[in-house]
């Protein structure tokens, strides 16, 4: 009988030691880590959907150049072509911490730059684009959209080395080797930021 009363006080001591020690655990960095992985996380899903909010933008760039740019097949079907390729790589929270999927997003993603600066410099040899309301209004808002990914990843970089950086040192590495294992790095942008921005086009 004395022993089944001592088992059932022992949840009881549990809560009350964890309770306890609980301010010296948060004082000491035990919740670090957890926090800033989430912030991590959340800045991630804002990279992801500034990148989104681009490509909603490309078909209607497309069609709209195509109205003044007809013989530029070769170039609108490469930017076309660029698209569909970084949005078929599917991506979510656990990209980050996947440095192949993360790469082929990050390549994917600097191609259609690529193709979308070359489809904004050949606006200049037409006249008419200068003129055009709409792919004005497109021109801007994709220009937007390209400075909010650059501030988006600039945040997910800062993020992410906070993260790394406390499961690499002391006492983060202490907490992630005894109660974080599933704490794992995550990746940063390596791609250089002018390889991501569609060079500017004045008209």
């Amino acid at each position: 009988m004395p022993t089944t009363i001592g088992n059932a006080y022992r949840p009881l001591r549990l809560v009350y030691i964890v309770t306890l020690f609980s301010p010296l655990l948060s004082g000491c960095g035990f919740n670090s880590i957890p926090i800033y992985e989430e912030s991590a996380k959340a800045k991630w899903s804002d990279v992801l959907n500034q990148y989104q909010r681009r490509s909603d933008l490309i078909p209607n760039l497309v069609e709209t150049v195509k109205g003044f740019a007809k013989q530029e097949r070769r170039v609108l079907e490469a930017v076309t072509a660029a698209r569909a390729q970084a949005t078929s790589i599917k991506v979510d929270a656990s990209t980050i911490t996947d440095p192949e999927t993360f790469k082929k997003f990050q390549d994917a993603q600097a191609q259609l730059s690529g193709s979308l600066g070359r489809l904004l410099a050949i606006s200049e040899n037409y006249p008419i684009s200068k003129s055009s309301q709409n792919f004005l209004a497109l021109q801007s808002q994709l220009e937007g959209t390209e400075n909010r990914i650059t501030v988006a990843r600039h945040d997910y970089i800062e993020a992410v080395c906070l993260y790394n950086t406390e499961l690499k040192t002391f006492p983060g590495s202490l907490w992630a080797a005894v109660f974080y294992h599933s704490s794992k790095p995550m990746e940063e942008f390596t791609i250089a930021d002018s390889a991501k921005t569609v060079p500017p086009v004045k008209f």
